[in-house]
């Protein structure tokens, strides 16, 4: 095992997010907004000593990744590598749905009718158990679900990460959420998701995750 620092950054903005639909494993390009600011948060990292890149296996991660990679000083010994556990939390029937709505029809049978309201009252982990009750196919992940594949991932980089290393993970909105509301210790406002190419750094110490900044915006 071994001390290290992931960068995890949230891909840019895409279509679905400007058109504020469900985008869990469903997927869609950069829109050229998002392609902006991936460039600026490319520009930013130039100079960061990254020892290994990720992203998830979403087009959305892969193209920021490539962003970020072409940019760095390292990029001839970086070699982006797709990890689907860090993909986006699965909204089974909901993908592609209206957010709002979405969660209108999730939140009804607790008394809730948006997903702020369920975060605040509940947290996120309930946000996943109540979306897999509501679907009606129950092929969303609940919580239990969604963990077991993120632990899996972070299992996956220390396989790779050595003592002192800096890695680069680029991910979602709701999964640096709750990376940050389950390791953040409270910390940080996770009222609202991560901005798109935004920074949220990560100590992983012999296993043991910290949150130790949230959404910082680059460039």
């Amino acid at each position: 095992m071994a001390k290290y620092q992931i960068y995890m950054i949230r891909h840019g903005k895409t279509w679905f997010n400007k058109y504020n639909k469900m985008q869990g494993w469903s997927d869609t390009p950069l829109a050229p907004e998002g392609l902006e600011v991936a460039k600026k948060a490319a520009k930013a990292l130039g100079d960061v000593d990254f020892n290994a890149a990720f992203s998830s296996d979403a087009r959305r991660a892969i193209d920021t990744c490539k962003l970020i990679v072409d940019n760095n000083k390292n990029k001839e010994q970086l070699h982006p590598t797709k990890l689907m556990e860090f993909r986006e939390q699965f909204y089974g029937y909901f993908e592609g749905m209206n957010s709002d709505e979405a969660w209108f029809i999730v939140g009804q049978p607790h008394g809730e009718r948006s997903f702020s309201d369920i975060l605040s009252k509940y947290g996120l982990d309930a946000t996943r158990d109540f979306m897999k009750e509501a679907d009606p196919f129950h092929d969303a992940e609940n919580a239990k679900e969604y963990w077991t594949r993120i632990d899996r991932g972070f299992e996956n980089i220390d396989k790779v990460a050595k003592d002192g290393d800096k890695i680069l993970l680029v991910t979602h909105g709701t999964t640096i959420r709750s990376i940050t509301e389950r390791y953040g210790h409270g910390k940080f406002d996770l009222t609202q998701s991560p901005k798109n190419s935004s920074l949220t750094m990560l100590e992983r110490d012999n296993g043991v995750n910290t949150v130790t900044s949230y959404s910082q915006i680059l460039g």
